[in-house]
Parts: structure tokens; sequence; C-alpha cells
């Protein structure tokens, strides 16, 4: 074989296998049998001239050669996409599908909905939202574009910053029935605490008082949890106070299972930022997708929208 059996079909199932990490996986994806993606990825290897991936009973692992070939296979894939978006983009309705990463309490409360509100207006756009709360390699994981919570570090990602996400302290009624109800920020120690396991300096609650001084308070409890939902039913259940984003809340606060406390503390917002990897930037669909979630993510509760 030569170079010129390097095809698209097969660079595409091997970028899947090398993400997926599993022949089968991709064969029900793909919806081929899995000695045909054996196959592919055979042809592909004796193309090329070096092994790809290495095999072993329970999982196919990335060679050196395949970790290379593999970010230069994901380059080359996007633009071909796009040369066929931008081809088709004077005489067809935009389509396609846009893959997202999102953090996953927000997405499911919230940026799903959003995303119906954009498939209905654009019914041939594909969504594939995946949700987790960790910083993930875009570029590896051949998303498009992802929604973050939290400061980001230095990223080649272009950049939107979307506005800041208001926290507050909340409790079951339950709750404070049985322990009382804080009345300074420093009545919070003596309280149980709901943390979050994947968030640094959860043992320390900082607040700003109605005179505009901080207060730095421990904060500790016997239930720890690493996702977002899982501390709201926490909250509900009534198993102790807990900061949160109003967005996580909102809706219980105004059925009356939680109750804002202290509300003349402030805690510190949270920046809400938009992620886009810099090749996809220039498609319609996802072009058309982050402009529409600048728009409408206002609609949020406790989203303070930035502002330009």
């Amino acid at each position: 074989m030569d170079k010129s059996d390097v095809t698209l079909e097969r660079m595409r199932t091997f970028v899947r296998v090398a993400e997926r990490g599993n022949l089968s996986a991709v064969s029900r994806e793909l919806g081929i049998g899995q000695s045909t993606v054996t196959r592919q990825l055979r042809e592909l290897e004796e193309a090329v001239g070096v092994p790809l991936l290495s095999r072993t009973t329970r999982r196919v692992t990335l060679t050196d050669e395949g970790s290379r070939y593999y970010a230069d296979s994901i380059q080359i894939l996007r633009l071909v996409e796009q040369a066929g978006d931008e081809a088709r983009g004077t005489r067809s309705a935009v389509a396609g599908t846009i893959r997202i990463s999102c953090t996953a309490a927000f997405g499911v409360l919230h940026v799903s909905r959003l995303i119906f509100a954009f498939q209905d207006k654009y019914p041939e756009v594909g969504v594939d939202l995946s949700l987790t709360d960790e910083r993930i390699d875009l570029v590896r994981e051949g998303v498009d574009i992802a929604l973050r919570l939290g400061p980001l570090s230095e990223s080649s990602m272009k950049l939107r910053p979307l506005g800041k996400s208001r926290r507050l302290l909340a409790a079951a009624p339950t709750y404070l029935a049985a322990h009382g109800t804080p009345v300074t920020a420093q009545d919070l120690s003596r309280h149980e605490g709901i943390r979050m396991s994947n968030v640094a300096g959860s043992d320390m609650l900082t607040c700003e008082g109605p005179d505009g001084r901080s207060h730095s308070v421990p904060f500790s409890g016997r239930f720890r949890i690493d996702h977002g939902l899982g501390a709201r039913e926490a909250l509900a259940a009534g198993r102790g106070i807990a900061p949160a984003h109003r967005w996580l809340v909102d809706d219980l606060l105004a059925s009356g299972q939680l109750v804002e406390l202290l509300p003349d503390y402030t805690l510190p917002s949270v920046p809400l930022s938009l992620l886009i990897v810099p090749e996809r930037a220039g498609i319609a669909r996802v072009r058309l997708l982050v402009d529409f979630l600048v728009e409408q993510i206002g609609g949020v509760p406790g989203i303070e929208r930035t502002k330009g």
C-alpha cells in the first residue's frame, strides 16, 4: 500500500478508536462490524508505514507516532468538514453537528434547554452535549465549544466571557428547624456544611459582610460530594447548609423547599466563560450557536451577563 491509501474513512475510524480506546464501542457507533474497524486500522497503518495503535485484550492506546498522527488527523478532518460547510453555505440551510462540553449541573438544568431552543430554530443542526466538570482537552476530544464555570488557565482556545454566576447560602426549613438559623457569618462554623470535594478550599467559607468587611469562616460537615446536582439533593433533604449558585437552587427557593441565609452577606461570584476551538470558530453553525448562547445566557437565574 502507499500514501494514496490514506483515506478519510480510515482516518475517521482511527480518530474515533483513539478517542474511545475500544474497537467494539467504535464498531457500534459507526454501525459497522468490528472486523471492518480492525481492517481499516491495519490498512491505515500499512499506508502510513508505522504502528499507530498498541492493542491489548482490554484496551487500545496510541503509540508515540499515533499520538502525533492523531493530532494531525483531527486538524485535517476539521478542515475537510469546514471546506464542505463553506461550499454548501451559499445554497443550503445551516446543518451539521456541533460538539459541546459543559459543566455538568449547569448543563442539565439550563444549557440543555437553550440548546433545544437553538435546534428548534435550526432543525438541521445536531448537537452532541458532553456533561463533565473536568477540564478536558477540547481538540483531543473533538469538542467545538465548552461552557466553563470558574477561573481558567492560559489556553490556545478563543475565550468569550459570558458573565458572573452569583452564589448564596441556602438550607432547608427542616434543617433550620432542627439546628437553628445562623445570624452572622461566624455562626456557620457551628453548623453542618455540605461541601464540594472537587473545589479547592471548600473547608473555609469567605464572604463580605454588610459593613464591607471580609469574613473567612471554617466550614465543615459530614457530607462531601463532587457534583452540583448531588449538593442540590442534599440541601433539599435537609442535610445542612451550603454555598450554592443561584441557578442551581432558584426553583427550590421559589417553592419554599430552600431558604436563603444571611442575605446581607455576599459570596464571591464565579466567572462563566465560553471556550471556542479556533479552527471551528468560522463554521456557520458554531458561530450561530455561540451568538445564541451569548444572547440567551442572561436569562439564566443568577447570571450577571458581561457587558460589551
